[in-house]
């Protein structure tokens, strides 16, 4: 046998040729494909542990994506130039490869599993986080590890009214959507994305438009496993102890029935942790009564067994009776408060309050020195607009430092972000920052981070398109018969088979989000719990206006303002004068900042609205020149036998000796002083640029007292 078993599957993924092979490299991984599309070209490889842990009672997975600068013949920016910690782009991309992948393990999978997923060549008109997802499939399908089914993913956009599927990096500015899918053939895994204001039932399209290219790929790799892949590793799984699961239950389903008729989050997980307890000594005092054979362990097995009691009789309240947890009705929202204005300083502040969840979102605008830059193979940007989220371990009763922001918290925030990103006003000249603190935590800190944000971009004076409200929907389901929860629950997400995020405006969608724990959703159940979150979020839209329904009128005292002034690219070297010179001097002189882009806009921006409109007229007048006939304050600069030079605007001019008084004048210095301000009027601009300007043709310049 050659050291190269190289075997290439293909297929046309949405009108472009997507290969995988295997066979060739990193042939000691458990699983490993090479997926290329237009000269992108991503190495997955799989490697998934053959001893368990002790005590493992969790499946450890760990989803890795890296971008390899050489990949696009590029060095990174910056001091170190070597590839390091994943930035945020690829952390969120390893979140979207992740989440799909999770629910078709085996329930009882309990070992280490790592799926490196590294682009090795760049071509932007080859999506590498799509190719990164669909070889994370292919990989584990064609390994030896226990997996259920085949996936695939897409990237939906809409262009001139046409879904596109995966389409080059240039064409998502055309596109009005980007709906990320993973699916297996069955149904749907995963939903991520953002819109511009787009209706519901455009969404549902775009998934199932998603979906049925991702068909055929399950094929293709269905194809592979038959072919090349290797059978799949027996296993030991921890066996459940009926026993234990039967003598909780007869035992203490009594006060778990007390626990959950508790509305307060803290004071149920605080009965929750009494029936820990007393089934943990209780294990202590007899084992053998539980099916154990010591109480090695006790509290471990106590905690496994009431969270499992717990599981059952919620989602048997939920699916039997439609009861939640406090009797809560399956589409009710909880109690909503809102505030904005609460901090002093900032320059728009709010509060949001839904249940036990509260959210304080701040907003600061200014210049250009704010923009986000991001460093990627596809190339160098700047963020105007963006959102962080932070959760502190106080939000949810915990004795925890801040270790910095984690992969949750960067995923939440990106949701959070899209969500507001499309409402912001088109040609913003200010840069947004937004920060969302969560104070407290039980359910959907996500989307109370967009319910704060918005009210706190409206308190701050920017002009959104219209508020923005999300809610988290929640599934409970036994195959045959499913439940929609609206607004839910932290125990909810626990108990559950649903995180379902939606977020939008009273017209339309603009981010969602959706994260499973069982093998798949039908179209039906998706289309049900986007049409009840539809109706949350009209409540909470309606809440939200009792305290703010639409943005300020301009920003507050002292927040930086934005005056603009559009000049000829080839001016813009006058402007700034030899070595800055001119720009500074301006700068210095109005006390503003200035910025100028490379299409001459010229953006001046402080706090004082007049200083502010007369630097940009001092720039126009710079660059433009002044009118025939305008009328400035000017300060003389020097005197001569013939005249005086003035100076305004940073422009300078001559008053001939004829065009001071209505005397005669014998000498300019019995008129004028060095340094003194006089009114003067523009009479003529010569071809050589040269400004003729007159005193008298305003007010007639007098003869000084003793001259």
């Amino acid at each position: 046998m050659g050291l190269n078993n190289k075997k290439t599957y293909s297929l046309n993924y949405g009108g472009k040729e997507v290969t995988i092979e295997t066979g060739r490299l990193a042939k000691q991984a458990d699983g490993a494909v090479l997926v290329s599309c237009n000269g992108t070209q991503v190495l997955v490889a799989v490697c998934s542990a053959k001893e368990l842990k002790d005590g493992q009672d969790f499946f450890p997975l760990l989803v890795e994506y890296q971008e390899k600068f050489y990949s696009a013949g590029k060095f990174l920016g910056g001091f170190m130039k070597r590839e390091n910690r994943p930035s945020t782009a690829e952390i969120l991309a390893c979140r979207l490869i992740d989440r799909p992948l999770r629910p078709m393990f085996p329930g009882d999978y309990m070992f280490d599993t790592v799926v490196t997923c590294n682009v090795l060549s760049y071509n932007e008109k080859g999506d590498p986080e799509v190719l990164a997802g669909l070889g994370a499939s292919a990989a584990i399908a064609i390994s030896d590890i226990p997996f259920t089914a085949p996936i695939g993913s897409a990237k939906v956009a809409r262009i001139d009214g046409k879904f596109v599927l995966n389409p080059d990096h240039a064409d998502w500015a055309k596109s009005d959507m980007e709906i990320a899918i993973a699916a297996s053939k069955e149904a749907i895994l995963m939903v991520e994305g953002e819109a511009q204001i787009v209706p519901e039932k455009d969404v549902l399209a775009a998934i199932t438009f998603g979906h049925t290219a991702i068909k055929e790929y399950c094929d293709v790799v269905a194809k592979m496993q038959k072919e090349v892949g290797k059978p799949k590793r027996q296993y030991v799984s921890a066996e459940s102890n009926s026993t234990l699961s039967a003598k909780v239950q007869k035992d203490f389903s009594a006060a778990a029935r007390a626990a959950l008729s508790i509305s307060p989050k803290l004071e149920r997980a605080e009965a929750v942790r009494q029936i820990t307890k007393q089934v943990a000594e209780a294990i202590k005092a007899d084992p053998a009564a539980f099916g154990l054979k010591d109480d090695k362990g006790a509290s471990k097995e106590a905690y496994k067994a009431v969270d499992n009691l717990m599981y059952d009789m919620m989602r048997a309240d939920i699916l039997n009776e439609g009861k939640r947890i406090a009797g809560r009705k399956l589409d009710q929202v909880r109690q909503i408060e809102t505030e904005v204005s609460i901090l002093e300083a900032p320059h728009g502040s709010a509060l949001f309050t839904r249940g036990e969840t509260q959210v304080m979102a701040t907003v600061t605008v200014g210049g250009s020195t704010g923009d986000q830059m991001h460093d990627r193979i596809s190339g160098l940007t700047y963020d105007k607009f963006y959102l962080h989220y932070n959760f502190p371990g106080f939000s949810v009763a915990e004795a925890k430092g801040s270790r910095g922001a984690g992969r949750r918290e960067l995923g939440h925030g990106n949701l959070a972000e899209r969500a507001l990103k499309a409402v912001m006003p088109k040609d913003f000249a200010y840069t947004t920052r937004v920060v969302c603190e969560v104070l407290e935590s039980n359910g959907s800190s996500s989307m109370g981070s967009v319910c704060s944000g918005s009210l706190a971009l409206m308190d701050a004076g920017i002009p959104i398109q219209a508020p923005v409200a999300g809610i988290a929907m929640g599934l409970i389901t036994d195959g045959a018969n499913y439940k929609v929860l609206t607004d839910i629950l932290g125990d909810e997400d626990h108990l559950g088979d649903l995180d379902f995020k939606v977020a939008g405006t009273k017209d339309g969608v603009t981010a969602i989000q959706m994260d499973i724990k069982i093998t798949g959703l039908t179209p039906q159940i998706i289309e049900d719990a986007i049409g009840q979150a539809y109706k949350g979020r009209m409540h909470i839209l309606g809440e939200m206006e009792k305290t703010l329904k639409t943005s300020r009128e301009g920003f507050k005292p002292g927040v930086p303002t934005i005056l603009t002034v559009q000049i000829p690219t080839d001016k813009i070297g006058a402007l700034i004068g030899p070595g800055g010179k001119n720009i500074k001097k301006l700068q210095e002189d109005y006390k503003v900042t200035i910025e100028i882009t490379e299409e001459g806009l010229v953006k001046v921006l402080g706090t004082d609205l007049d200083v502010l409109k007369n630097c940009t007229t001092a720039i126009d007048l710079q660059i433009n020149g002044p009118a025939i006939g305008s009328i400035f304050t000017a300060r003389v600069d020097s005197i001569k036998e013939y005249g005086a030079f003035v100076e305004f605007a940073g422009i300078s001019g001559l008053v001939h000796v004829s065009e001071l008084s209505d005397d005669r004048v014998q000498n300019v210095a019995d008129y004028l002083t060095e340094g003194e301000s006089i009114q003067v009027k523009v009479l003529e601009i010569d071809k050589m640029g040269r400004i003729k300007l007159s005193a008298k043709a305003v007010a007639p310049i007098k003869k000084k007292e003793g001259k």
